[in-house]
């Protein structure tokens, strides 16, 4: 329901033992099986509280969502010129570059979801609510127009509300601020998104 970028809890030693200890293997084992990987590959991942390693959850042959948006937001190197050479196989010569801000999504959903909820509810404002800052973005998921030209939500996961900062603070309240501004009453969204990241940086001071 939420996501955000970078996530301070991914310390550079923890990166390197995701990498050593769960990616690499992974694409060794099915290089060595024959099923030589190309592409985006997701790993969902867990931080085990009392030993503080990572686990793998799942994988995923794609990016994730919402956490994609996030990235996409801070990503300044060309995305379509990654996947190019990712095709090509120059990965090698590619570094990608990423925006130093923070960036935060809150993920707008329809009432009942994860469970049964009703389609064809009516959003309005959405429009206005993304000129509620110029770092502020949203992603569209689960929308349509009907008959009316009315923008409808159509799925459970509906709205990515997602904005830059220059820290969680900032980030935070640009992407509440632009979910407060969308009129949508048969939706709803979590209002803890980034509470991690909030009292991390508070116990720091």
């Amino acid at each position: 329901m939420g996501a955000y970028s970078p996530a301070p809890i991914v310390t550079d030693e923890l990166k390197r033992t995701v990498m050593e200890s769960i990616i690499i293997p992974t694409v060794k084992g099915m290089s060595t099986e024959g099923c030589k990987f190309v592409g985006v590959l997701y790993a969902g991942l867990m931080i085990e509280k009392k030993s503080g390693l990572p686990k793998l959850i799942e994988y995923n042959v794609r990016f994730g969502d919402p956490e994609c948006q996030v990235l996409m937001m801070r990503l300044e190197s060309d995305l379509a010129q990654v996947l190019l050479s990712a095709c090509q196989g120059e990965l090698g010569n590619v570094s990608l570059t990423w925006s130093p801000e923070m960036a935060m999504v809150v993920v707008m959903a329809s009432q009942g979801y994860p469970g049964p909820y009703k389609k064809g509810t009516v959003i309005k404002n959405v429009d206005k609510a993304e000129q509620v800052s110029p770092a502020v973005k949203i992603f569209h998921a689960g929308t349509a127009l009907d008959g009316d030209g009315n923008l409808v939500a159509v799925g459970g996961r509906v709205l990515g509300v997602t904005a830059k900062g220059k820290d969680i603070e900032e980030a935070r309240a640009r992407a509440y601020g632009a979910v407060d501004a969308v009129e949508w009453p048969e939706g709803f969204f979590r209002h803890d998104i980034g509470w991690r990241a909030l009292r991390q940086k508070q116990a720091a001071k």
